[in-house]
């Protein structure tokens, strides 16, 4: 998986970079399909942002995740990515089946 993290108005510390790439394992448990991973980081007065693009095989994925304080943001975001992991895992997996099924069909 390669990781890129940018930050707008915010500098990148290492311990900010190492609580991302520690959350973002969470989504590789669950889909090792993923491929690329852009995470920008925006800090506008108490705003705090994060947002990330997730390339999977077969799809990207989107979300962002705004707070006053920027591990909840990242929290909250990686809390909506999981989310959306899962369910582009579980229709890719349902499209398989119902291939499947058809095909047992026609040959009877």
């Amino acid at each position: 998986m390669q990781l890129n993290i940018t930050g707008h108005h915010v500098d990148i510390t290492e311990s900010l970079q190492n609580y991302v790439e520690s959350k973002l394992e969470r989504l590789e448990r669950h889909f090792d399909n993923v491929t690329n991973v852009h995470v920008i980081l925006t800090v506008e007065k108490q705003r705090q942002k994060a947002e990330a693009t997730i390339h999977l095989s077969g799809a990207d994925v989107f979300a962002d995740a705004v707070n006053n304080d920027m591990y909840a943001s990242i929290d909250a975001l990686i809390d909506k990515l999981d989310r959306q992991v899962k369910k582009h895992k579980e229709k890719m997996q349902d499209h398989h089946r119902s291939e499947g099924r058809a095909q047992k069909h026609t040959e009877e």
